[in-house]
């Protein structure tokens, strides 16, 4: 087993090995997310309007149900973060296989993705796969001094973070209730703007109506729709 063969079980989904790392008493664990907009096309391919609208998360739902294919041929076990309470930290997990970085805004950050990835589970192999050399990547929020994500916002959510210098605290109260109005209109239908305002990774950016499905889903997440 090796992350090419990882890869090309995962990749007619849509989806992408974004690193991995070696747990205790030899195993391993690959992350599977995705980035760009081949994920949402197979998801759309695979569920109807009504399923795509429907009360439940249908994402998470046809994520369960293509990684618990994968898993199986690959003999590992599947992982998700929706799992919970208490809920595996994916976060954590992410900054571990050396390819992801805190941004200033708050999501990590991937020096080839950008912003637009998430991480949509995880393959437990009880064995210690071959991962390569270290990808030995670094932050590019490192280099760029102009950090236009912060100010991008129109509702201002991103504030000064006392405790990290560069940082931002995010206010989800007011992002919200942004989203939710007719002033943003725009975030809502295209995705967040300070997002949008990253120079890492433009060509993965969402189209419209996958931004707009994570908008929703997040505002009614937050009690906002």
């Amino acid at each position: 087993m090796d992350l090419n063969t990882i890869e090309e079980s995962v990749c007619r989904f849509g989806l992408r090995v974004m690193g991995g790392f070696h747990g205790d008493e030899d195993q391993t664990m690959v992350l599977i997310g995705n980035a760009g907009p081949e994920m949402w096309a197979a998801f759309v391919a695979a569920t109807s309007a009504d399923e795509r609208t429907s009360g439940a998360d249908p994402l998470d739902g046809w994520t369960r149900r293509v990684l618990d294919e994968a898993a199986e041929e690959l003999r590992a076990r599947a992982l998700f973060p929706f799992d919970g309470p208490p809920y595996h930290p994916f976060q954590q997990w992410a900054l571990r296989t050396g390819t992801a970085f805190v941004s200033p805004t708050g999501p990590l950050i991937h020096p080839k993705f950008g912003l637009w990835l998430a991480y949509r589970g995880a393959l437990a192999f009880q064995e210690r796969l071959d991962l390569g050399a270290p990808p030995g990547a670094k932050s590019p929020c490192m280099t760029c001094t102009d950090k236009p994500c912060l100010g991008a916002c129109p509702a201002d959510a991103f504030k000064p973070d006392e405790t990290q210098e560069g940082g931002a605290v995010y206010d989800a109260r007011t992002c919200v209730a942004h989203i939710g109005s007719t002033d943003g209109k725009v975030c809502f239908e295209g995705g967040c703007l300070a997002r949008h305002a990253c120079p890492v990774g433009q060509e993965y950016a969402y189209e419209a109506p996958q931004a707009n499905f994570h908008m929703v889903r997040y505002l009614k997440a937050q009690g906002g729709l």
